[in-house]
C-alpha cells in the first residue's frame, strides 16, 4: 500500500476513534503532501513523501529546543508526541552499527581523506538511507572520521 494511502487510512481512523491531536498533525502532514504536488504538479512517491515528513521531524525538533528554552514544556511535550507520529511512517531506521559500514564503505568509495570532500561521503549516504538515519548524527561521524 503507498504510503500516501496509508496516512490517508490513518487519517480516517483518527477521525473514528476522535484523537483530536493525532488527527491534527495527521492532517497537517496531509497538507504539506497536497500542497508539495499542487506545487510541482506532480503525483510525489513514497521517498518524496519520507522527505517531507524527515523536514517535517526537524522542524519539531528545532521547535522543542526553542520551547524547553523558554520554558514552555506543555508546548514542547506536544511537538515530542508529533515526532512520535510522524516517525511511525519512516521506514526502519538503521543501526549505529549499519550506520558505521555506511559510513567506512562512503569513504572507501569516494577516496575521501579530509573534510573538503565530505559532500561526497554524504551524497552517497543520503542516496542509500534516505528516511531511515538522522542525517545530521551521520554528517556528525564522518566528521570525526575524517579529521
Amino acid at each position: 500500500m503507498p504510503l500516501k494511502a496509508t496516512i490517508t487510512e490513518d487519517m480516517k481512523t483518527a477521525m473514528r476513534a476522535k484523537e483530536v491531536a493525532h488527527l491534527g498533525t495527521i492532517r497537517m502532514l496531509l497538507a504539506a503532501i497536497k500542497q508539495r504536488e499542487v506545487d510541482e504538479r506532480i503525483e510525489l512517491t513514497d521517498a518524496d513523501i519520507i522527505a517531507i515528513i524527515n523536514k517535517m521531524i526537524k522542524q519539531r525538533r528545532e521547535s522543542i529546543t526553542q520551547f524547553r528554552a523558554a520554558e514552555r514544556v506543555e508546548l514542547a511535550e506536544k511537538e515530542e508526541q508529533e515526532i512520535v507520529w510522524l516517525t511511525h511512517y519512516l521506514p526502519a531506521q538503521l543501526s549505529d552499527s549499519d550506520i558505521d559500514k555506511l559510513i567506512q564503505e562512503a569513504i572507501t568509495t569516494t577516496a575521501a581523506k579530509t573534510i573538503k570532500e565530505m559532500g561526497a561521503v554524504m551524497a552517497i549516504i543520503r542516496s542509500k538511507a534516505q528516511g531511515r538515519v538522522d542525517m545530521a548524527e551521520v554528517s556528525e561521524k564522518i566528521k570525526k572520521k575524517l579529521k
